[in-house]
């Protein structure tokens, strides 16, 4: 073998070898157990959860972290499942599935003539600052909707900031509480909002 092909196949082993020593991982904001009670009186709606909308420089299928000075840096072998954007939609709408006791209609034909909550939600932060906290600034928006009456909407904001190890995996954990308190909170308001015309946003 002369010295040039060895070369090659040298360099291209070492560039195997380093590829290999950092596989990589995928992680979901789709938390494994819900965090609402087993048993829950189903809500007097129907759930819609719209496509939610997250910040770009959120959105990426990298996890992106805030550094210390300011920074932000993309880690190449730490994806997401599957888009942010969707992570966000699907973890928010099992929580608030397990909060209101009744299923995000997501295109599945619903009951006739039965009031329609719609949920819109606007993702103007997603902040992640290993050792520091995971951090969720929501603009968010009810639409309810039912036959004989005219659709009326309220808009609120939250702002949840979770505590969060050096760890990626106590990273994305500390997003899945964040996502758990914002159902709790669009749960509680959307219960008292579709009784009571008068409901407002909670305090902040």
């Amino acid at each position: 073998m002369t010295l040039r092909p060895f070369l090659l196949m040298l360099c291209s082993a070492l560039i195997l070898s380093a590829c290999s020593a950092t596989p990589t991982r995928y992680h979901t904001l789709i938390a494994a157990q819900p965090g609402a009670p087993e048993t829950v009186e189903p809500a007097r709606f129907q759930l819609k959860v719209l496509p939610v909308r997250i910040p770009v420089q959120a959105d990426q299928p990298s996890l992106v972290i805030r550094e210390s000075d300011g920074r932000l840096a993309i880690l190449e072998t730490a994806l997401w499942a599957s888009p942010p954007a969707d992570e966000f939609h699907d973890a928010l709408a099992i929580e608030l599935e397990q909060r209101l006791g009744v299923r995000d209609l997501a295109g599945l034909p619903g009951r006739s003539g039965a009031p329609v909550v719609s949920l819109r939600t606007d993702v103007r932060r997603f902040d992640s600052l290993p050792g520091l906290h995971a951090a969720v600034d929501v603009v968010w928006s009810l639409e309810l909707s039912e036959r004989g009456r005219e659709n009326r909407t309220l808009t609120c904001a939250s702002v949840i900031h979770e505590q969060a190890g050096v760890e990626l995996d106590s990273l994305v954990l500390a997003h899945q509480r964040a996502i758990a308190g914002l159902a709790d909170t669009i749960a509680r308001t959307a219960r008292n909002w579709a009784e009571n015309p008068r409901g407002d946003c909670p305090a902040p």
